[in-house]
């Protein structure tokens, strides 16, 4: 007997019973998909946020006020005890050799208004550097003035967005917008930009950053963005700025991130996430195994006269052991290209919807989950297929009562 040969005796077998067999390749496909769907999920959003990290420079360091409890994980702030503060910042551009651009930032949200109309929108305070540190270009106007961190002009820049829904009918520059208490003359729009880093930059107001920390009434900075000549500085530089700030502060109480750690943290857990998801993918297709073993097992009671047959004429044993393990290996099989179909499609699905999230499967789970769905599907179907052909050729044929 042939391969091709087992390979059509198991495809008639299983089109035979076609919504049993359906049903078991349904829970393959199932499976498959899924793997392929939420690994395509985590690659997708490892690769977003490298490039979010790339458009701002690998030279960068972000200092974060408080000190983490942990290390190669994503920073989680265990307590403030102290501000970074603007002085701070004017420490670190003076006795931080190398460094070629700092931008202190503070964040808040509140409401823009301009005559009757009014948003709530993310307020930015910085200074002119953070333009340069975060890429962005004006489409009107200009900049923030180079000017001392401490000097807090009324001026803002606006986003794209929210000049088109303030001024629908007027050019903004100019005007004066009130942000909160505060009023604020309108010197410049952003240039289209969409989401980065978390921030959607079409619908914020850029405002100097000591006014900002009026505004939110604060002391303490956001973040402290410090852009150094060389990528080769990283490291010791970060160890010159922790010494410096715990040296003003009287102890260590902030994070240096580097672009570095933050992807070895996001692809930490994305690792994580892939075993958790080999986890319950392996109990899915431990569920698809049972329903294929218990389908081979009804196909040989029902076809024990077939396989007797088959003995009589001369069919070797380890012959009908392989009829049946193809024919499971074939459930498999198709149930698993049918399940990284079905990935493939939401996958699509996945990016139409968000387009900014790159989603794709990564060529190892593609292969992986194919070859695991195969493998359930002999590893079940093997003790249905031992049964088979350890049949008695003479009982097999004998006419049932």
């Amino acid at each position: 007997m042939t391969a091709r040969d087992a390979l059509g005796f198991a495809g008639r077998a299983l089109r035979g019973h076609r919504l049993r067999s359906g049903l078991s390749l349904l829970g393959v496909a199932i499976g498959v998909a899924a793997v392929v769907l939420l690994t395509a999920l985590g690659e997708g959003a490892l690769r977003y946020v490298t490039k979010q990290f790339s458009e701002i420079g690998a030279e960068v360091l972000i200092v974060v006020p408080g000190k983490t409890e942990t290390t190669g994980m994503m920073p989680g702030v265990a307590g403030v005890p102290n501000d970074l503060t603007l002085a701070d910042a004017e420490a670190v551009a003076r006795r931080i050799q190398g460094v070629r651009r700092i931008a202190p930032i503070a964040m808040g949200t509140e409401t823009v208004a301009y005559g009757e109309r009014r948003r709530q929108v993310a307020i930015v305070g910085s200074t002119r550097e953070f333009f340069a540190l975060r890429r962005l270009e004006v489409s009107r106007g200009s900049l923030l003035p180079a000017a001392d961190m401490n000097r807090g002009a009324a001026l803002a820049l606006i986003g794209s967005t929210v000049a088109r829904e303030l001024f629908p009918a007027q050019d903004p520059l100019g005007r004066v917008i009130r942000v909160a208490g505060l009023r604020a003359r309108v010197i410049g729009v952003l240039e289209p930009r969409g989401t980065h880093m978390g921030m959607d930059l079409n619908e914020v107001v850029v405002l100097p950053v000591a006014t900002a920390m009026r505004l939110f009434n604060r002391r303490s900075l956001f973040r402290l963005m410090v852009e150094l000549e060389r990528y080769e500085d990283l490291a010791p530089k970060k160890v010159e700025i922790i010494a410096l700030l715990t040296e003003r502060h009287d102890e260590e109480d902030v994070t240096v991130l580097t672009q570095d750690s933050i992807l070895e943290s996001l692809s930490s857990i994305v690792r994580v996430l892939t075993l958790a998801l080999a986890a319950i993918a392996a109990v899915s297709l431990g569920v698809a195994g049972t329903g294929i073993m218990n389908v081979m097992l009804v196909s040989v009671a029902e076809r024990t006269s077939e396989v007797g047959l088959m003995r009589a004429v001369g069919v070797a044993r380890r012959q009908v052991l392989a009829i049946f393990l193809v024919e499971a290996a074939l459930l498999s099989a198709v149930g698993g290209v049918l399940g990284l179909v079905l990935g493939w499609l939401g996958t699509r699905v996945l990016v139409a919807l968000y387009p900014a999230m790159p989603a794709s499967p990564p060529l190892w789970a593609v292969v992986a989950s194919l070859v695991l769905a195969t493998t359930v599907g002999v590893v079940f179907g093997l003790w249905p297929a031992r049964q088979a052909s350890r049949l008695d050729p003479v009982r097999a044929l004998a006419p049932r009562s």
